[in-house]
Order: structure tokens, then C-alpha cells, then sequence
């Protein structure tokens, strides 16, 4: 292991070798080796096997070479030389076709008659590299004005709205799957049933106290009728239960408890109180809250629904 080639063999097995291991024994999103941590036991012993290899391939060659006498050490030294000029004897190739200058020795052929203090000038070729990088600059130049002043391509200011359209989608995508990056302007009633199950606990742990556990209000508002003190639905009971209620006498803000996506899993689940019957109701405190993507004219049918409602309850205690 004295030798750069030698780390550069061993890392290459090791890497051939984690790939083959990733891709046939876990080829899902885990890491093989978080899913199978004996891989680590493995991976261990064939880095052991790799450098030990490379160490008895080097200790051969040294005794082998100790072994030789002056002409055969020549020979060797010789090979060796053709081998490598015959494997990377092509970088020097292709970097001296690149360059495209003359070799020092034919350097006389090249030579201009004119001298300044003895300075002398070569009449070099240009460098091929640079010459196929201006005929690549003419094209792109050609291209270029045909797409975008020929034929009105795209200009930035349209690149700029795409982009930053494809991001709001990218964003909101996120969002779907980033559940505590909900806010009071993304939020959303929550339907699946392990959410309301999980809101379902929350209130029992914080809520039920003040609300009791059928909704139906104690200390705090009854959350079965429509009336609602900060407004109803799942955007105005989010952002009351994370900023808290009225100054002084509301309900304090549980935005240092509760993470955004418990927020909305317990505002989802005590909305499905609305219309229940609970055992000792609370009187109606605040308004009516009318949901105003509710057309105009089912309002007013819910209006008629909640006072006649209303002035049958008052008749039943009276």
C-alpha cells in the first residue's frame, strides 16, 4: 500500500462492492446497511482481504525484484516503461494534439526573421482546442438569435414566471407531506380517520376540561351549537387554539404544546361536534358564524335551522 494506484484499487472494490450489496439486498430507500447492519461486518472483512492482497502483491514484486541482477533489473525497468508509455501513453497524445504546438527540437521551422533584444517569435498554429471552441461560440451565437429574436422565444421575464410557478407547485407538494408547516392559511379539515383519532386524544388530554368530552361546554363555550365567539371553521379554530382566545379571559394559546399538525388534527375533531346533542349543553355564546364559501342561499336556510332550533330549546326549559 505505498502507492497511489494501490488506494485507488482498494477504494474501487470497496465502492463495486457496497453497490452490489445496496442494489440486490435492499434496493427500496433504506440503506442496506441500516437495514442489514451485518453488511458493516462485511464490508469489513473485504476492505481487510483488499488491502492484504495489495500487500502480498506488493511484498511478491519486491522479492522478485531483489531477485534480478543488473541486466535483469534493466529489462524489467525497460518493460515497465513500455507498459506504462503503452497505457497512458495516449493522455500525452491527445494534450499534444490539443495544444497543436511543434515539439521543442522542430521548433527552428517556426521561427520568425524579425527579433527584439534577442527575443524571437514562433509562428504557432492556434491551439485546435481553441480554435473548436470559437466555431462552438459562432454556433451557439447563430442558434441563439433564431430562438430568441427570429422566432420570439421565451424571453426572461416568462422564465421567471414558469419557474416560479413550477415552485408554488413544488412548494405545496412539500406541504402535503410536511404536515407542520401548516399555517392558518393552509390549513385544512382533516377526514382521515387515524387524524381524528389522534385529535381525539389531544382533546381528551388538554380539552375536556373546559369543553368536556362531548362537546358540549363547561367552563369553556359549547362547541355543538353555531355560535362561535372567535368564528367557526377549521381556519378560525386552528388560529384560536395556536394564538389563544380573548385577552384575559379566553383560552390560552397552545402553540408552545402542540406542534401545527396537532393543531389541526384537534380542530378537525372537535368540529365534528356541530350538530351533536350533547348531555348539558351551554347556553349559545357569541354569533352565529356563516361560512362565507357557503352560497347565500343556504345561509339563510341554516340561519332558519339554528334559530328555530334555538327558540325550541328555550320553550323546552321554560
Amino acid at each position: 500500500m505505498n502507492t497511489a494506484a494501490a488506494y485507488f484499487r482498494v477504494t474501487l472494490f470497496m465502492t463495486i462492492a457496497y453497490l452490489l450489496l445496496e442494489f440486490t439486498l435492499a434496493p427500496g430507500e433504506e440503506h442496506v446497511v441500516i437495514k442489514y447492519p451485518i453488511v458493516w461486518a462485511v464490508l469489513g472483512m473485504l476492505i481487510l482481504l483488499s488491502i492484504a492482497v495489495e500487500i502480498i502483491s506488493s511484498s511478491l514484486k519486491s522479492i522478485l525484484w531483489r531477485g534480478l541482477d543488473e541486466a535483469g533489473k534493466e529489462r524489467y525497468q525497460q518493460a515497465e516503461a513500455k507498459r506504462k508509455d503503452k497505457r497512458f501513453g495516449w493522455i500525452k497524445r491527445t494534450y499534444n494534439k490539443l495544444v497543436g504546438g511543434k515539439p521543442i527540437e522542430q521548433e527552428g521551422e517556426i521561427i520568425l526573421d524579425h527579433n527584439y533584444d534577442g527575443i524571437k517569435e514562433l509562428d504557432n498554429n492556434l491551439p485546435p482546442w481553441w480554435v473548436y471552441g470559437f466555431y462552438a461560440t459562432i454556433i451557439f451565437a447563430a442558434v441563439y438569435l433564431a430562438r430568441y429574436h427570429v422566432f420570439d422565444g421565451t424571453d426572461q421575464t416568462e422564465e421567471y414566471e414558469i419557474e416560479m410557478a413550477e415552485a408554488r407547485l413544488a412548494i405545496e407538494e412539500y406541504k402535503k407531506t410536511a404536515k407542520d408547516l401548516v399555517d392558518v392559511n393552509t390549513v385544512a379539515l382533516l377526514t382521515d380517520p387515524s387524524d381524528l383519532s389522534a385529535g381525539k386524544a389531544i382533546f381528551t388530554t388538554n380539552c375536556v376540561a373546559c369543553h368536556k368530552a362531548d362537546g358540549g361546554g363547561g367552563i369553556g363555550p359549547n362547541l355543538t351549537d353555531e355560535y362561535w365567539i372567535l368564528g367557526g371553521g377549521i381556519k378560525n379554530v386552528f388560529n384560536t387554539i395556536m394564538e389563544g382566545g380573548r385577552d384575559g379571559k379566553g383560552m390560552v394559546s397552545w402553540k408552545s404544546e402542540l406542534k401545527p399538525s396537532e393543531v389541526a388534527q384537534v380542530s378537525s375533531y372537535l368540529l365534528t361536534f356541530q350538530g351533536t346533542t350533547p348531555a348539558e349543553p351551554k347556553a349559545p355564546e357569541g354569533e352565529i358564524w356563516v361560512d362565507p364559501d357557503t352560497p347565500a342561499e343556504a345561509n339563510e336556510e341554516i340561519q332558519e335551522v339554528v334559530v328555530d332550533s334555538t327558540a325550541a330549546e328555550i320553550s323546552m326549559n321554560n
